[in-house]
């Protein structure tokens, strides 16, 4: 009986007992897995639908693995703190796996190895995942938030947008998860060599740093006031609205004129909190989102028609102050007409007069009826001359200043240079008989365009009605050959540029058979010829090129004999018989001279002649340092108050303010 129940006892514990412990096991891992395989799927579907700020969207940056894809391991046991150990898997199956006998851990050493490796592989590659999905995507969203994104971040959004791609094309085309590991680790190596993690906070730091933030601010927060007092709901309430319109006033009062940060009171940020709480309160009160977005909708209409508008007037307004001459510059020659009419007939003649028709010599032209701003050419190019003897100056103006512009150069002599001042009317062949352009500019129909005010609302180009293009001044480029019939090359100026170079190597500049040496400005898509003529009548169309280079007029060297030779100034004529309705081009002299001078125009290097500097704000500084010439191109003269401050140092260095004649008519820089 003794022995029996020994023998029961040995077989209770050899045999049923470890039925037991392996059940127990079995059921202890069968829960733990299923817990596990769970929050795995939860993980996989939170992260792959992450919402950023309400924005539900599925992540893309990096490549995405599904539930489907990751085989749940069969058969192993693992130990109570499995569920602590996960990122460490494969150790917990080789504790768990030590208690178990000789015989399963050799049937499951297999299994062992294939399941450490998948839950290794995706529980890693999900944690590491995890932290650079979400951190690109708040990067990405945070750099989309910005105002106006600077090129680098368009540049890094096209990088990330090809990172995407590649992931996605990747994750389309492979389903080995350890080369989707290797791929992602190496896609984010990328990520962090396009810009290191310590850096990176400061550069978004930096773009999420806006200029003057505190009064943007403000300024907003006014705006959705108004909103909120046009609403129903806010009228309904008198208490809400007392507190609003408070507000408004005192945020008006904080903000006052002030345009930047620095100009602010001690008390705005106090008001702004306090505004900012009482938003929140009418956030809370609106309920018919419909009425404010269809005020929102009312208030942008109105907006882009007030903006409308004001463009509109600046236009004009910039307009009319480039047609109007200043109190000082209209002084400044009746104070010279004054003085020249009260000197000796002797007093009245320039020296050096014998060098006037000498070809051997650098001669300029310029057509002005602008006293100071033709001294500021002639002042420029003689400081900047190797040697100024060899230098002749021809200016031509009209009737009106031909005294104020002798008087201004018998007093202020250009040094060692030549001067000549000559009259317009004293051209007698210049009549509209010989010149179609003086006959188009005396006809009625150019009257009515300029004058007659109903006229004026229906040309969108304002500018084509500066009356510059009814002096006879603008086109006497086109007749050099006539008015210097013994020069052989001229050098033809504006009167808004200043020379910065000596420009005597112009005159040895061999122009291969071509009449006129320019600048091209055909950088950028308006200065090609289609911008200029009209390419829409078959005249043009048949005889030009709508893409062909334009150049510039202001400093350009012409071959008077090459002009006499192929007989320049008829084909100048014929074109402009054929516009005598306008058709063709508009007004201006820039349009005949490409069509005049078409194939036959020899282009210069552009440092011979910088332009802009009276309408861009953004010429480079290195270019005008480098430039022979300047040109002040545009409304923004540098005599006017809208010239362009900047640049307006380089013109009036040339001008002597301490002049007798320019302090009487109050002529300051």
């Amino acid at each position: 009986m003794m022995v029996r129940n020994v023998v029961i006892g040995m077989l209770f514990v050899t045999v049923i007992a470890p039925i037991v412990l392996y059940t127990d096991r079995l059921g202890t891992f069968t829960a733990s897995s299923s817990s596990s395989s769970s929050s795995s799927n939860e993980f996989v579907e939170d992260v792959t639908a992450f919402a950023f700020n309400g924005d539900s969207r599925r992540l893309n940056v990096l490549p995405q693995e599904s539930s489907a894809k990751i085989k749940e391991p069969i058969g192993v046991v693992y130990s109570d703190n499995s569920t602590q150990s996960l990122p460490n898997s494969g150790e917990a199956v080789e504790e768990s796996s030590a208690d178990a006998s000789e015989q399963d851990l050799q049937l499951e050493e297999s299994r062992e190895h294939a399941s450490a490796r998948v839950l290794s592989t995706t529980n890693d590659e999900k944690h590491s995942q995890r932290d650079i999905t979400i951190k690109q995507v708040t990067d990405r969203v945070q750099e989309g938030n910005q105002v106006k994104p600077d090129a680098d971040s368009e540049g890094e959004s096209k990088e990330e947008a090809a990172t995407d791609a590649e992931s996605n094309e990747f994750h389309d085309v492979s389903g080995n998860t350890e080369v989707k590991r290797e791929q992602s680790t190496e896609r984010s190596g990328r990520v962090d060599k396009r810009e290191p993690a310590k850096a990176r906070p400061e550069k978004q730091n930096e773009r999420a740093t806006i200029p003057d933030a505190r009064v943007r601010h403000l300024k907003d927060q006014l705006v959705r006031a108004r909103v909120y007092l046009s609403l129903p709901a806010t009228r309904n309430n008198p208490h809400f609205t007392r507190e609003l319109r408070l507000r408004m006033k005192e945020v008006q009062r904080a903000l006052g004129d002030a345009s930047r940060d620095s100009e602010l009171g001690r008390n705005a940020y106090d008001k702004l909190k306090a505004m900012e709480q009482t938003l929140t309160k009418g956030k809370q009160i609106q309920d018919d989102c419909a009425a404010a977005v269809k005020k929102l909708r009312a208030m942008l209409h109105s907006t882009e028609e007030q903006l409308r508008v004001h463009k509109k007037q600046t236009l004009f307004l910039t307009q009319l102050t480039a047609k109007t001459l200043p109190k000082g510059l209209h002084c400044l020659p009746l104070r010279l007409t004054t003085e020249y009419y009260t000197l000796n007939t002797s007093q009245q003649h320039f020296p050096n007069q014998d060098k006037l028709e000498d070809p051997q010599l650098y001669h300029y032209a310029l057509f002005s009826d602008n006293v100071l701003a033709a001294a500021v050419v002639v002042n420029s190019t003689i400081t900047h001359a190797k040697d100024p003897a060899k230098h002749v100056f021809h200016v031509v103006t009209d009737r009106l200043n031909y005294a104020a512009m002798r008087m201004w150069f018998l007093v202020n002599p250009p040094g060692k240079a030549t001067i000549q001042v000559q009259n317009i009317e004293e051209f007698t062949w210049l009549n509209a008989s010989y010149s179609p352009v003086l006959k188009q500019l005396g006809s009625q129909s150019m009257i009515d365009y300029y004058f007659r005010t109903h006229r004026g609302n229906s040309d969108s180009n304002l500018k084509f009605r500066n009356p510059k293009y009814l002096s006879i001044l603008n086109h006497l480029r086109f007749y050099l050959p006539e008015i210097f019939p013994k020069l052989d090359k001229v050098l033809f100026l504006d009167d808004d540029i200043v020379v910065q170079k000596d420009l005597t190597a112009l005159w040895s500049l061999d122009l291969k058979g071509n009449v006129n040496g320019a600048v091209e400005t055909c950088g950028e898509s308006f200065h090609r010829f289609d911008r200029y003529l009209n390419f829409s009548n078959p005249l043009i169309s048949k005889n030009f090129d709508p893409h062909a280079c334009g150049w510039a007029y202001g400093m350009n060297i012409f071959d008077l004999k090459e002009w006499r030779r192929q007989n320049i100034t008829d084909v100048y004529h014929t074109w402009q018989k054929l516009n005598h309705d306008r058709q063709l081009w508009k007004l201006g002299t820039l349009p005949p001279g490409l069509i005049t001078f078409w194939k036959r125009t020899f282009p210069l290097e552009k440092s011979w002649h910088v332009l802009g500097l009276g309408y861009n704000p953004n010429v480079s500084q290195k270019d005008i340092e480098r430039a022979a010439v300047i040109h002040y191109n545009g409304n923004m003269k540098p005599w006017l108050e809208i010239g362009i401050s900047k640049y307006r140092n380089y013109w009036a260095k040339h001008v002597d303010y301490d002049h007798v004649y320019l302090r009487d008519c109050n002529i300051n820089p």
